[in-house]
C-alpha cells in the first residue's frame, strides 16, 4: 500500500520530480506486504508491512490519476513495478523505458478505445427543418413519427378522427395547412411503421381498434388518402403498437391494449397468429429478434417476456425487470440479447442487458437519471450502438454495446434546448456514407420536426469500412407463407460503399381471403336460427360486391394519380 502524506487525497512524499509530456514524475517511499524470501505474499493482510528505503538506483513513475506506479532496481535483486493496490510485477534488469511503456499503457487502459468516443450529433439549419406541424397530443408513449429513405411520416393532431403527414423527404420549410394527409381512421393514429422491404407501404394503429395498411404514390400524395389498401379487424380495443418482420415479406405483428398480440399476411389479410392469455395487463412494447423467429414483450405487470409465435410458447421471461411502475422497453441485440430501460423503484430511470438463456439477473444495469419521460431506445445493429430518447427530454444519450464489463458503454450525449414530443429514426440505408453520418434522429417538436445528424469526425474522404458494415436491405429474405411454415431467413446485406440507389418497390397485392381467426370457436356459443343465417348469406354477398365495387374504383383512382403524378413532372 502507498504511504499518503500531506494535505492533499492525489499527493504522496516526493523524493524527486521531472516533467514530460505534462505527466510529472515521482519517486515515492511504498509500504507493502513483503514475505522477506520470495516476493510478495498473496495474503498480505496476514503478513507483516515492510518498508523498503529508496535506493540511489531508485527509477521515477508517474502520477496515474491520483494514483502512483513506478520501478525500482535494488542492486543485485530483481525488480519490481509498484501497482495503486499493493500487488507487484516481479522484473529482471528491465530498463526505465520499458517500466515508462508499462505505465503508459496502464494510462490507455483508462479511456477505453472506441471509434464511436467522437461521435456529434448537430441540429440542420431552420430551413432544412419541417416548420407548421402540429404534432399529437395523445398520450401513448409511442415515437409519433417513422421515416424511411423516401419518407417522413408524423402522426398529426386532427379533428373528427386520426391523421399523419407523409412528407418527401425534401420537402422541406413551412408545410401547408391544407397538405393532403392519410385520414383513414375514425380515431386517434397512436403509431406507425414503415415496411423495410417496400418504401411505399406503411402501417398505422389506431384508438379505433383497426390495422391499417397504406400505399403512397411515388412522389407523395397529392390527394388527402382515405382508402387503405387493407383494414386489418381483429382487436377489440385500441392498437398501440404495429411493427413489421424484418425479413419476411409483408408479415406485421400489432398489439392492442386488450392484451393481445396478432400477427398478420398482409397480403390476404389474414390473421394467422393470435396470442393470447400471455400478457393479463397493457403491452408496452413488442419487438422482433433479428431474423424474426422471436418477439420480445414488456408489459405493464413488469415482466419481460420472450415469445416463440408460431409455437404460441413463452421461451423466457424475466418478473421485475424493473422494479418502477412507469412504462418499460425491450429490444432485441443482434447477438440475441435483449437491451431494456424502464425505471426503479425509487423512479430512477434505468437501461439493462440481459441475456435470454439466462434471465435470473442482469448482464449488466446502469441508473441514469431520475427524469420521469419515457426512454425509447434506437438500436444500429452494424456498430452495435444504442441511442436513447427520453419524452419529455431535451437530450440523446448514446451507449456501446460491447463484450468487455461493464458490457454497456457510455459514449456521449446530445442535447438542446427544447424538449421532444417523439422521434424518427432513419434506417442505415438512408443515411450520406460520404460524410461519415452513422445515424439521423428526426425530432419533434410541438410544431416542427427536426432532423439531427449524427458525426463521426474523419479527415479522410474515402469510404470508412469500419463505420459502414454491410447493413440490412429491402430484400425479404422469405415470403410471408414460408414463414408461416416455420423457415427462418437472415437479413439480405447490401453494402452503402457506392451509396444506396433505391430500387422501383412494386405495389401491395392483397388478394382477400376469410381470416383464419374468425375460423377458431368462439369462446361463448350463440344459437342462430336458420332464417338468420340466410339473412346473413344475403348480407355478405351484398358486401362482396360493395368490394369488388371499391377495388375497381382504386384501380382507376390509381391510374389517374399516375397520371396527375406525370402531369406534375
Amino acid at each position: 500500500m502507498l504511504k499518503q502524506e500531506g494535505p492533499s487525497p492525489n499527493c504522496y512524499r516526493k523524493v524527486g520530480s521531472t516533467e514530460s509530456s505534462r505527466m510529472s514524475l515521482y519517486a515515492v517511499v511504498l509500504r507493502f506486504p513483503f514475505t522477506g524470501t520470495k516476493g510478495f505474499s498473496p495474503n498480505h493482510e496476514k503478513q507483516p508491512q515492510t518498508i523498503i528505503p529508496l535506493s540511489p538506483n531508485f527509477k521515477v513513475g508517474t502520477m496515474y490519476f491520483g494514483k502512483v506506479a513506478f520501478s525500482w532496481h535494488p542492486p543485485n535483486s530483481d525488480s519490481f513495478i509498484g501497482l495503486p493496490d499493493g500487488e507487484a510485477i516481479c522484473l529482471t534488469s528491465l530498463s526505465l523505458s520499458l517500466s515508462l511503456l508499462l505505465m503508459t499503457d496502464m494510462f490507455r487502459r483508462v479511456v477505453r478505445a472506441s471509434k464511436f468516443r467522437h461521435v456529434f450529433g448537430q441540429a440542420v439549419k431552420n430551413d432544412q427543418c419541417y416548420d407548421d406541424i402540429r404534432v399529437s397530443r395523445v398520450t401513448w408513449d409511442s415515437s409519433f413519427c417513422a421515416v424511411n429513405p423516401k419518407f417522413v411520416a408524423i402522426i398529426i393532431e386532427a379533428s373528427g378522427g386520426g391523421a399523419f403527414l407523409v412528407l418527401p423527404l425534401l420537402k422541406t420549410g413551412r408545410i401547408d395547412k391544407a397538405y393532403p394527409t392519410v385520414c383513414g381512421h375514425t380515431g386517434p393514429v397512436l403509431d406507425i411503421d414503415w415496411c423495410p422491404h417496400n418504401d411505399h407501404v406503411i402501417a398505422s394503429g389506431s384508438e379505433d381498434c383497426t390495422v391499417m395498411v397504406w400505399q403512397i404514390p411515388e412522389n407523395g400524395l397529392v390527394t388527402p388518402l382515405a382508402e387503405p389498401v387493407v383494414v386489418l379487424e381483429g382487436h377489440s380495443k385500441r392498437v398501440g403498437i404495429v411493427t413489421w418482420h424484418p425479413t419476411a415479406r409483408n408479415v406485421l405483428m400489432s398489439a392492442g391494449c386488450d392484451n393481445l398480440i396478432i400477427i398478420w399476411n398482409v397480403g390476404t389479410g389474414e390473421g394467422m397468429i393470435q396470442l393470447e392469455d400471455m400478457h393479463p395487463d397493457v403491452i408496452f412494447s413488442a419487438c422482433w429478434s433479428r431474423n424474426g423467429a422471436l418477439i420480445c414483450t414488456a408489459c405493464k405487470d413488469k415482466k419481460i417476456r420472450v415469445i416463440d409465435p408460431r409455437k404460441e410458447k413463452i421461451v423466457a421471461e424475466k418478473d421485475k425487470a424493473h422494479d418502477g411502475a412507469r412504462p418499460m422497453r425491450a429490444i432485441f441485440l443482434a447477438d440475441g440479447n435483449i437491451f431494456t430501460t424502464g425505471f426503479s423503484r425509487m423512479s430512477e430511470r434505468q437501461l439493462a442487458l440481459w441475456n435470454p438463456k439466462s434471465m435470473e439477473e442482469p448482464i449488466s444495469v446502469h441508473e441514469l437519471d431520475t427524469s420521469n419521460g419515457v426512454l425509447l431506445p434506437f438500436y444500429d445493429a452494424d456498430t452495435n450502438v444504442v441511442y436513447l430518447c427520453g419524452k419529455g427530454d431535451s437530450s440523446i444519450r448514446y451507449f456501446e454495446i460491447t463484450d468487455e464489463a461493464p458490457f454497456v458503454h457510455y459514449l456521449n450525449t446530445f442535447s438542446s434546448k427544447e424538449p421532444q414530443r417523439g422521434m424518427g429514426y432513419m434506417p442505415k440505408r438512408g443515411l450520406d456514407v460520404n460524410k461519415c453520418e452513422i445515424a439521423r434522429f428526426y425530432k419533434l417538436h410541438e410544431r416542427k420536426c427536426e432532423p439531427i445528424i449524427m458525426t463521426v469526425p474523419r479527415k479522410s474522404d474515402l469510404f470508412q469500412d469500419d463505420l459502414y458494415p454491410d447493413t440490412a436491405g429491402p430484400d425479404c429474405a422469405i415470403e410471408a407463407e414460408d414463414w408461416f411454415d416455420g423457415k427462418n431467413g437472415e437479413p439480405i446485406l447490401i453494402s452503402l460503399k457506392n451509396g444506396y440507389v433505391p430500387g422501383k418497390n412494386r405495389d401491395l397485392k392483397v388478394v382477400k381471403k376469410s381470416n383464419v381467426l374468425e375460423g377458431k370457436p368462439a369462446k361463448k356459443a350463440e344459437n342462430t336460427s336458420p332464417q338468420n343465417e340466410g339473412k346473413l348469406e344475403e348480407l355478405l354477398r351484398e358486401v362482396k360486391s360493395l368490394r369488388d365495387l371499391v377495388t375497381l374504383q382504386d384501380r382507376r383512382i390509381a391510374k389517374l394519380e399516375d397520371q396527375i403524378s406525370k402531369v406534375a413532372i
